[in-house]
């Protein structure tokens, strides 16, 4: 165990006899992502480097406080990517942040969440004791697979200290091309390509227009940009991390923001405000002030879910309330792993 291993240790150990609630932060680029911050914060950004990463096993290991932009660059050097295009928000975003968040970009839509990535993980638990879970290889998970459990729990769980996450090449070629076309109309297309061998890596609808990146070798991108139609779009790289970063208009208006997961086939969402459509349909934004329980009614209907992602009025909860069995599930998890409860208390959900 390293010296800076040993003293997240040594201090969750203290916290947990004294019931100390520990914040766990990084770069504290996504602070703003679920409930209140609670706690004295636990300061990953000490423990980084890249421990491991051999280009031909399209595997990298990283220790929590490394930058996600330092393991970016050092993929591109070898023409590999983190294929889920996590969004930074922030330019002190850290791998174990972005795990921790769960949070994909863009080409999320067709090669999978962050969760599909991970493949093992190191994990300080409440106890301070240091867990290994998974491997560095691709077929290494048997029994419960804990490593992907962590993606997306907030740091609930424990001090995620080491990840190893799959890797893809960069594709050989890319096209962006838009169309001005309705809400129901770009729905309707967008399911239909997702039935047909087209290269569809992201796709993006607002204020009429209907945005399509196209990746892969260079014949099926052309034979797809042809099939689809459409003005191709200049500087499209900056166009997709603009709206991976949430630069625009519609993001940083004020008011709440929700991330509403739904079916690729729900038809258009009557609510009121302002949307913005990613992955194919499955992701959609809705900029609105209307109540809490009005807009999860509507997205349950429609056979999904909706999320506070930023702003608005928080004492709803930020994440869609578990039913009694998940609830309880969720909960035996945090006693297992974390017994006094000292880890990001409150950040997903009140009552832990």
């Amino acid at each position: 165990m390293t010296t800076t291993l040993q003293e997240f240790s040594d201090r969750i150990v203290q916290a947990a006899a004294t019931r100390t609630p520990l914040c766990i932060r990084g770069g504290g680029s996504k602070d703003w992502y679920g409930q209140d911050v609670q706690g004295t914060v636990l300061d990953t950004t000490a423990y980084r480097g890249i421990t491991d990463y051999e280009p031909t096993e399209l595997v990298v290991s990283a220790r929590c406080g490394t930058p996600l932009a330092e393991i970016e660059a050092h993929l591109a050097q070898h023409g590999q990517m983190l294929a889920f295009e996590p969004p930074h928000f922030g330019p002190g975003a850290t791998i174990g942040g972005t795990v921790a968040a769960g949070l994909s970009g863009p080409r999320r839509q067709a090669a999978g969440a962050v969760r599909d990535f991970v493949l093992g993980a190191v994990l300080v638990d409440g106890q301070g004791q240091v867990l290994h879970f998974g491997g560095k290889v691709m077929k290494n998970v048997a029994g419960y697979d804990v490593s992907r459990l962590l993606a997306g729990s907030l740091g609930v769980f424990g001090l995620i200290a080491e990840v190893s996450l799959k890797v893809l090449p960069r594709p050989v070629a890319e096209c962006t091309v838009q169309l001005q076309i309705t809400q129901d109309d770009a729905l309707r297309r967008l399911n239909e390509w997702g039935g047909q061998p087209l290269p569809v890596s992201a796709s993006s609808w607002h204020d009429g227009v209907l945005t399509v990146r196209l990746s892969g070798a260079r014949s099926a991108v052309d034979a797809a940009r042809t099939r689809i139609g459409g003005e191709a779009l200049d500087d499209a790289d900056a166009w997709w991390r603009a709206l991976r970063e949430h630069e625009g208009a519609f993001f940083t208006d004020p008011g709440g923001l929700w991330r509403l997961s739904l079916p690729t086939v729900a038809p258009s969402l009557a609510a009121p405000g302002t949307q913005l459509i990613e992955w194919g349909g499955a992701q959609r934004w809705l900029r609105t002030d209307a109540d809490a329980g009005a807009i999860r009614a509507a997205a349950a209907r429609a056979g999904g879910h909706a999320t506070l992602f930023r702003g608005g009025d928080r004492r709803a909860g930020v994440f869609q309330p578990l039913a009694p069995a998940v609830h309880a599930i969720h909960r035996q998890l945090k006693n297992a792993f974390d017994p006094a409860g000292v880890f990001n208390r409150g950040r997903m959900y009140k009552d832990f």
